[in-house]
């Protein structure tokens, strides 16, 4: 399969088509490609060409097209289509596509389009929906999936399972109910299959724990558990145990990119969850914290450096190696952090706290020592003295170590804190040991140099 590549012709071509009205060619364009590239396409349409577009496809069409736009062009075509046609769109999508996109809308819109959804089991369900927590498994589920009571037989298993299924995308498992409706297991389709028509069900079922999550558990625990059982879908059970929906991996997928770019951003000094296209003034909204955190940072190192001025003017050679000490210090830092994070986000973190730092503490030493040589004979070869190269050399090792031991407590003392241990890979890490690590460095070189 070639992947889709919206050119600049092809955008042109529609809007061409788009402006002259010429819907049967548009129709037979853009009828057979997938909904994903026709988001991609609606995304660079200005709001009346896209609109134009979703109301003249079919809602079996453009329906899924809709959960993939960007939230402000979906804003905007809701806001040009009647409840009736938003409803007709909701119709044709899963309850948890369903229920995400209703929540975007207005209340008394959302009362409306509830209203117009001819099937009124769908509108139960995506109501049942709404009322958890957006961040949660509940809003994570959808309704749709089979399941079967294990008092039936086989026969009615089967007639069951075909009803469930025209409603299910794609069937990932059979689960199964007692009389309460709670999860009591799975059943295997080959078992059913080959088991005889009036056979109980309660007697070919698997009847060990099945792996599932409740309704408010976070959606980032969820990817935890689907990742390290290798599941498709996880079925979501409430606080008794019923069988309330399930979570598929698709679902999934967008929670861990959801998470990566919000980690990334943090670690970038970004505070706010934003994209390239928002506004300036959002934008600068999300930089602006962190940036002012740098600057009072490099306020402090400057009146840290103050009251080392008669070293550095005896010594000024002192003073040129400060950027060095500040960079080593950061990166040093960020390294820590970044795999105590990697750590945290991957649940792969083991032992205890106490064996973590004196693990990183005696990696730090290693590479100190190490870089700390090859400074030392660069240092005494190029300025022929040792007491300078030894001071700037002993400092650089002890930056290194207070800065691993930095970038390792701190995300494992945000995390038991409930904090997002990914701030700690970010400028706080960074300016926090530029700070220590020129405390340290001018401490060093004033107790060697006599000064």
């Amino acid at each position: 399969m070639t992947p889709f590549k919206l050119t600049a012709e092809l955008l042109t071509e529609i809007e061409q088509l788009i402006e002259v009205k010429k819907n049967d060619d548009l129709k037979s364009l853009l009828g057979t490609m997938h909904y994903a590239d026709m988001a991609e396409i609606v995304n660079e349409l200005n709001e009346n060409e896209a609109t134009y577009l979703i109301k003249l496809l079919d809602s079996d069409t453009t329906s899924d097209v809709l959960t993939e736009l960007d939230d402000d062009i979906r804003e905007a075509i809701l806001g040009n289509l009647s409840t009736k046609e938003i409803a007709e769109e909701i119709e044709e999508l899963d309850t948890d596509d369903a229920a995400d996109i209703i929540a975007e809308l207005p209340e008394d819109i959302v009362r409306e389009v509830i209203s117009e959804i001819e099937d009124k089991e769908h509108a139960k369900d995506i109501v049942d929906l709404l009322r958890y927590d957006e961040y949660s498994a509940g809003g994570l589920m959808a309704k749709e999936l089979v399941k079967v009571n294990y008092n039936w037989n086989v026969m009615t298993c089967v007639k069951e399972m075909r009803a469930q299924a025209k409603n299910v995308t794609r069937v990932h498992s059979i689960y199964v109910v007692d009389d309460d409706e709670k999860l009591i297991g799975r059943l295997s389709l080959k078992d059913l299959l080959t088991a005889a028509t009036t056979v109980p069900i309660r007697e070919v079922y698997t009847a060990k724990k099945v792996d599932s999550v409740k309704v408010n558990e976070k959606p980032e625990e969820v990817a935890k558990i689907m990742s390290k059982y290798d599941l498709e879908a996880i079925p979501v059970i409430d606080e008794i145990g019923r069988l309330v929906g399930r979570i598929t991996i698709d679902d999934i997928v967008d929670v861990i990119k959801e998470e990566a770019e919000k980690d990334y951003q943090l670690a970038a000094g970004i505070s706010q969850d934003v994209e390239a296209d928002d506004s300036i003034w959002e934008l600068t909204r999300a930089r602006l914290p962190w940036l002012i955190l740098g600057l009072f940072g490099g306020l402090g190192a400057a009146a840290i450096m103050v009251n080392f001025e008669e070293m550095i003017a005896e010594h000024a050679i002192l003073f040129f190696f400060t950027p060095l000490i500040a960079a080593m210090a950061g990166n040093v830092g960020v390294q820590s952090s970044a795999i105590i994070v990697q750590g945290l986000a991957n649940d792969d973190l083991k032992g205890s706290i106490g064996n973590r730092l004196i693990k990183e503490i005696l990696l730090a030493l290693l590479n100190g020592l190490i870089l700390a040589a090859i400074l030392l004979l660069a240092i005494w070869f190029w300025k022929d003295d040792f007491l300078i190269a030894l001071a700037i050399s002993l400092s650089l090792i002890a930056v290194i170590v207070v800065a691993g031991f930095i970038g390792t407590f701190t995300p494992l003392f945000l995390d038991k804190r409930g904090i997002d241990p990914a701030i700690a890979t970010g400028p706080f890490i960074t300016t926090s040991n530029d700070i220590f690590g020129i405390i340290i460095y001018f401490l060093i070189a004033k107790l060697i140099l006599g000064i």
